[in-house]
């Protein structure tokens, strides 16, 4: 059985302000300094477990020449462009049914594009371990990360422990999904062991997704079965153009995942984040002795704690007297505020 991984490109993250902008969001950035963008880490952690001929990129059509740019090893049918916003269950949809039509009896491994993964050897082993429970199984694996903190920006995976799956001893059962929670219900979720972020990264072999759409999803599964005949052909593009706007916008979870019975978790740990802002990359990055994140060349600090300083120009930068501040800085625009006021500060130098 062959496993494909289908990448989810098409937000337009700008959570990342000044660096990220909807005409180039987050995931097409190199948030970390490290000389890689997010989809590009996003495609390098999945090392040998997959090759690039079945490798799937689901992007905006007006990504298009940023994904080829930065994934140049896949081949161009590899990415499918949307010509509108619909959510993850018509992307998902979409891009099944173009791997069913090649290889009806695919593994898939669906990832979002702009989270970071910190042990990157400990996600393979997890990755693997979830394939060949879904090879065996018509089964939906997704991923639950054990909780750190009581996070109300993410949404939650309540999973019965009781009982292991016989085929894999660390794979349970899906109680529920849960909505990102108020603070009082993040505490009480991080005070009990059954309760996981939720990752978004799904594992499912491609008749199992297929057959779950046309059952909970039907609205949805009959427009891409009926392009059946146009995959891969040059008339697929037209086709999803005219026919991909009138998938209603709904998300995976609610499409399939809420209602679905062959639901698992996985429950894992190999410091993942999903990068919704500069604050939590200060708390997932290396920090000095003061707290203090430098991600740029030339920054030094002075006389400053738990701030997160940001730079890409050839510019000398010396910063006194901040403390949990953000400083970035991208394309003659300076950002500097408070981390606590990241998210309205940056609403309104947007508006």
């Amino acid at each position: 059985m062959s496993t494909h991984l289908v990448i989810m490109a098409g937000g337009i993250g700008s959570r990342f302000w000044p660096m990220s902008t909807p005409e180039r969001p987050k995931q097409f950035i190199d948030v970390l300094g490290c000389g890689r963008t997010l989809i590009q880490l996003t495609l390098d952690r999945f090392g040998q477990l997959v090759t690039p001929e079945h490798t799937w990129v689901v992007t905006s059509a007006s990504y298009a020449e940023l994904v080829q740019e930065q994934l140049p090893q896949l081949p161009r049918q590899n990415i499918l462009l949307e010509p509108c916003r619909r959510n993850t269950a018509p992307c998902i949809a979409y891009v099944s049914w173009r791997i069913k039509a090649i290889d009806p009896k695919a593994n898939i491994v669906v990832t979002p594009s702009d989270h970071v993964v910190m042990n990157p050897e400990e996600f393979r082993r997890v990755i693997s371990s979830a394939l060949n429970f879904t090879a065996e199984t018509d089964s939906i694996v997704t991923l639950g990360m054990k909780p750190t903190r009581p996070e109300t920006g993410y949404g939650y995976i309540q999973a019965d422990l009781s009982v292991a799956s016989a085929r894999n001893r660390e794979i349970y059962r899906v109680d529920a999904f849960k909505e990102k929670p108020d603070q009082a219900t993040a505490e009480r979720y991080i005070r009990r062991n059954n309760y996981f972020w939720n990752s978004g990264l799904f594992i499912f072999r491609v008749s199992t997704i297929v057959n779950a759409l046309r059952i909970y999803a039907p609205e949805i599964s009959e427009i891409f079965e009926g392009l059946l005949p146009v995959y891969g052909t040059e008339g697929e593009q037209a086709a999803i153009n005219e026919q991909f706007p009138r998938c209603p916008s709904i998300s995976v979870d609610y499409a399939i995942m809420e209602k679905a019975e062959e639901i698992f978790v996985f429950p894992a740990d190999f410091g993942w984040s999903d990068l919704g802002t500069w604050g939590s990359l200060h708390e997932r990055s290396q920090k000095d002795s003061n707290g203090n994140v430098c991600i740029g060349s030339g920054i030094c600090m002075v006389e400053s704690r738990n701030c997160i300083v940001h730079t890409t120009e050839e510019h000398r930068v010396v910063i006194q007297g901040l403390d949990d501040f953000i400083v970035a800085e991208k394309d003659r625009t300076l950002l500097i505020c408070r981390r606590s006021e990241e998210q309205r500060i940056s609403q309104l130098s947007q508006s």
